[in-house]
């Protein structure tokens, strides 16, 4: 690589050491976390190479933009995956508590999931507000009228977090029930750091036994086995439903390589408008895709309004729904993971209705972030009047949908002066202000030094056949950094890169 592809910006670097940095955005000068002692820019640009190398030869790619079919043809357009060049400084006792949460809130999503009554009354106002969140509490609405039991319930969660800076606390940001992506390639990332360290820890004064590990896509694979046993038909397939263009192709495929070559389980790719076209739905409940069975069904698709952009879709998703295939997630699953929801469990009382253990209950309240809904005029006055201490949240995954600054302020305006029921189609929630620190951040093989913040995501797996709980357990971890001044933090949406976590 040319050194002269090498821009720097937002940090200096001088005489081996990264220096404090005036942040222009507040005005104030910072210190690092953690003083990269001896890092100079030869040094620097020589991991970078190290790193892109890697990057290429162990599969944390994802599909070019600029090329048209990188989306669709394997292979074609590939680029290194967005990534942070070292490992960002975490402490090791919040990194724990999010570890020990992680099994509790996977027991509470499939605690509400079986509540219908709840999750239809707490979204019935959002249904009037949120056309989307309508056509799903339809389909939920058909699978309560039709009694529609799931015995064998898989769940893939992740449940994101921050470190609120001023009360050293960890605070939920959200939990997601439906595609919850990169499991292959955060495992990657972790690879790399730890590849890095091994290579220039003693120069930077890291140790690489410090990154923990991070075997997300190996997890992932073996709840997949055990949900395929469980259903219990040795000629049925696994299905991945996804996109018609999928720049995070690899990501998937790492899951259905290592599902064939450890289990002998073949899984198959479809979009919804193939499944509405190539589908049977048997007596038995079976689903037939292109004649053969479907066990599993693995959702990275069907989270969002544009991946439903005819009646085919909702026509897939009905089938899939009335099938005896194991559904990650069911219908009761997605739903339990929207925001609303999360808003409603955060009332008092209300997780009391779902779980018995008073020590769980409380450790689930101490990682809470203030959640409000539209309908509390002292809440929505105070964000009118400060709006830069809240988010404004709409019913929507993937990055991007969510208000923030000033216009919380213009949103909560506009919405009153129209006086509708639109205001029940948003959450209002407490902005967290994370730990600022210094980073290079890899995008298009440039490497960008600035000043961060990181969003912890760690995954669950849960599977259950009516009273037993096959598997419950913590499976690895997504982090993902962004440059401080930006609000969204997707890495597919353009706006993070894949990191790991170094404990402090």
């Amino acid at each position: 690589m040319a050194q002269s592809s090498f821009p720097c910006s937002g940090l200096a670097v001088n005489c081996g050491k990264v220096e404090e940095v005036e942040n222009q955005e507040e005005g104030t000068t910072r210190k690092p976390v953690i003083e990269y002692h001896g890092i100079d820019q030869v040094l620097v640009e020589e991991m970078v190479y190290e790193a892109l190398v890697w990057s290429s030869l162990h599969g944390l790619v994802v599909g070019d933009k600029s090329v048209q079919r990188s989306g669709k043809v394997p292979g074609v357009g590939l680029v290194h995956a967005p990534f942070a060049l070292l490992p960002m400084p975490f402490p090791e006792n919040q990194w724990r508590q999010a570890v020990e949460l992680t099994p509790i809130f996977s027991e509470l999503v499939d605690r509400v999931s079986l509540d219908g009554k709840f999750l239809q009354e707490s979204l019935s106002r959002t249904k009037k507000a949120d056309a989307f969140t309508s056509r799903l509490l339809d389909l939920h609405s058909k699978m309560l009228e039709i009694n529609k039991k799931e015995d064998i319930r898989l769940g893939l969660h992740r449940s994101d977090y921050m470190l609120d800076e001023q009360t050293k606390l960890l605070l939920q940001i959200e939990l997601n029930t439906i595609s919850c992506s990169f499991p292959g390639l955060s495992s990657r990332v972790t690879e790399l750091h730890r590849n890095l360290l091994n290579h220039y820890g003693e120069v930077l004064g890291l140790d690489p036994k410090r990154i923990p590990g991070n075997n997300a896509y190996s997890y992932f694979v073996e709840a997949f086995a055990k949900a395929w046993t469980e259903y219990n038909n040795p000629r049925a397939l696994v299905m991945f439903v996804v996109q018609a263009e999928e720049r995070n192709m690899y990501d998937q495929h790492w899951l259905s390589a290592v599902l064939k070559e450890r289990y002998n389980i073949t899984a198959i790719r479809k979009t919804m408008a193939e499944i509405d076209a190539e589908a049977e739905l048997l007596s038995d409940g079976t689903l037939l895709v292109g004649g053969k069975a479907i066990a599993v069904i693995y959702f990275r698709a069907g989270y969002a309004p544009n991946d439903y952009p005819s009646e085919s879709e909702w026509r897939a998703r009905l089938l899939m729904e009335q099938s005896s295939a194991i559904k990650c997630p069911s219908i009761s699953y997605h739903l339990a993971g929207t925001k609303k929801i999360q808003q409603e469990l955060a009332k008092p009382d209300v997780l009391e209705r779902f779980l018995d253990n008073k020590e769980d209950i409380a450790k689930l309240r101490k990682c809470f972030a203030g959640l409000w809904s539209l309908d509390d005029p002292n809440i929505v006055k105070e964000a009118i009047e400060r709006p830069e201490l809240f988010v404004m949240k709409p019913q929507r995954e993937g990055g991007g949908n969510n208000i923030y600054g000033a216009d919380v302020r213009e949103a909560l305006l506009r919405l009153q002066k129209e006086g509708t029921d639109g205001s029940a189609a948003y959450i209002l929630m407490q902005r967290i202000f994370p730990t600022v620190f210094q980073t290079f951040l890899l995008r298009n093989g440039i490497c960008h030094k600035d000043y961060a913040v990181s969003e912890l995501g760690i995954y669950g797996a849960y599977l259950r056949n009516k009273d037993n709980v096959i598997m419950n357990d913590q499976c690895g971890y997504l982090l993902r950094t962004k440059i401080s001044s930006s609000d969204e933090g997707g890495v597919a949406a353009g706006f993070a890169v894949l990191d790991s976590i170094y404990l402090t």
